[in-house]
């Protein structure tokens, strides 16, 4: 708990009444390595902060083939979104690419924490704000790349995740084969 309680506390200040309710609505849960967090086609029911472990986030394209969109490590929020927040069906999958430990708030405890805490939506807004922001910054410089340079900046910005994950995850994330990633990795060492 006490890495969230740091997390939110570099976006807004918190008394320790406020902090102890906060603390109160989180649950630990593990995931196993492939579990889900949320699936596709359901409406993502939780919102979860990674102690522990690797979280992936995916959809498939319309040829069937699986896409990594991007990955979540430890001290991060984990959460679908647009799903969450409009409750429709999600089209990606949140899945566990490590054993994970996640603190986890339900929908309902987490909207009763907008409700009741003041001041908690700013801290929420400015936690997605940062994440979109880190979002594009890490999406933008892939798409126009050569892929060696795409694997590159994959290792700076994933300094942690390189030798946690299947090397089939970020051959997805960078838009290139396995075959070829291992061609770079194999060129570059």
């Amino acid at each position: 708990m006490k890495e969230f309680i740091e997390y939110i506390l570099q976006f807004g200040s918190l008394n320790q009444q406020q902090l102890d309710l906060i603390s109160s609505k989180a649950n630990e849960l593990e995931l196993s390595k492939d579990e889900y967090f949320s699936e596709a086609g359901k409406i993502a029911q939780q919102v979860g902060f990674v102690l522990d472990g690797i979280i992936r986030v995916c959809y498939y394209n319309n040829k069937g083939e699986e896409i990594t969109k991007y990955f979540i490590d430890e001290n991060n929020l984990v959460v679908d979104i647009e799903s969450f927040d409009n409750d429709i069906c999600s089209n990606s999958y949140v899945q566990a690419i490590t054993d994970c430990k996640l603190l986890v708030f339900s929908k309902k405890d987490w909207k009763e924490l907008l409700d009741t805490i003041i001041g908690w939506d700013a801290i929420v807004h400015k936690i997605i704000s940062k994440a979109l922001r880190q979002k594009v910054e890490r999406r933008s410089p892939l798409v126009s790349e050569d892929a060696t340079t795409r694997y590159l900046m994959f290792l700076k910005i994933y300094p942690n995740v390189i030798n946690r994950i299947p090397l089939s995850y970020v051959a997805s994330y960078l838009g290139i084969t396995q075959s070829s990633l291992s061609r770079i990795r194999k060129n570059i060492r």
